[in-house]
């Protein structure tokens, strides 16, 4: 059976208003505050530094889902503030948005190929995606230098925020290590996305579309994770924004029970 055409499933799906689109934005600026705000009391109160896992964790949410949203021109930047969120938001997480771009917009045009390079880590043991996670972001980076012909100067340009961010960190330690702790952080935070982004979603993938990466439905989790748990709705409807997943996903039930398809269940 083929899929439900967009325009059937209501159009409504790809709107994005002003501000939710400022407030996707915003999430990641919002968060990088915070973690200042909570490491610059954290002297007084060291308990605190116990919660900058958590705010980094809330950094990484709303930097990978405004990211993705952006990549998919889904919610409604021109050309030229496409490019800057870009940046600007692999800035946030010392990552390359712009590799981004390329691997994942070539991750849905050929996975489970192996010319798709982020899709690499479906193919390995749960164990190998998780040994995979510290060069995953180098060897995407590495693939979309190599094919880009207008974008190296972004790629080289957000490919220097880590050494400069790690050496600031380490200049500021005497007077605080905020910096260095947010760096590690957001590496070590980076190695878990071969398990967590391709790995869970797409192990054990079949070989049509409602079989190659699964869905997750609950209240908490899909809501802590900003809906990108709707990962198969998202590989059907790739143009439809984060904020209208779960919506998407309800108007889909349908059909995804017609062909078999059972949502995962989640708290």
């Amino acid at each position: 059976m083929d899929r439900p055409a967009l325009a059937d499933l209501g159009t409504d799906l790809l709107d994005t208003g002003r501000g939710r689109r400022a407030l996707a934005l915003a999430r990641p600026a919002a968060g990088i505050a915070l973690y200042a705000a909570v490491s610059w009391a954290a002297p007084g109160r060291p308990w605190l530094w116990l919660l900058t896992p958590l705010v980094v964790f809330g950094v990484f949410v709303a930097v990978v889902t405004v990211t993705h949203d952006v990549v998919h021109r889904a919610i409604g930047l021109g050309s030229r503030g496409t490019e800057w969120a870009l940046f600007l938001c692999g800035l946030v997480l010392l990552e390359s948005g712009h590799a981004y771009r390329a691997t994942h917009l070539q991750h849905h045009r050929r996975f489970p190929r192996d010319d798709d390079p982020e899709g690499y880590p479906a193919k390995i043991s749960a164990v190998g995606a998780v040994l995979y996670g510290p060069v995953f972001l180098a060897r995407l980076w590495w693939w979309a230098f190599h094919r880009a012909r207008t974008e190296r100067g972004w790629l080289l340009a957000e490919a220097a925020a880590l050494p400069v961010a790690a050496t600031a960190g380490v200049l500021l330690w005497p007077r605080t290590p905020a910096v260095l702790a947010y760096v590690v952080m957001a590496v070590a935070g980076s190695w878990v996305y071969p398990l967590l982004t391709v790995h869970l979603p797409h192990d054990q993938h079949g070989d049509s579309p409602l079989t190659q990466t699964r869905t997750l439905r609950g209240r908490i989790v899909p809501a802590v994770f900003l809906e990108l748990t709707y990962h198969l709705e998202h590989h059907l409807y790739p143009q439809v924004p984060s904020h209208h997943l779960a919506e998407l996903g309800r108007r889909l039930d349908p059909f995804l029970a017609a062909n078999g398809v059972r949502p995962r269940r989640v708290p």
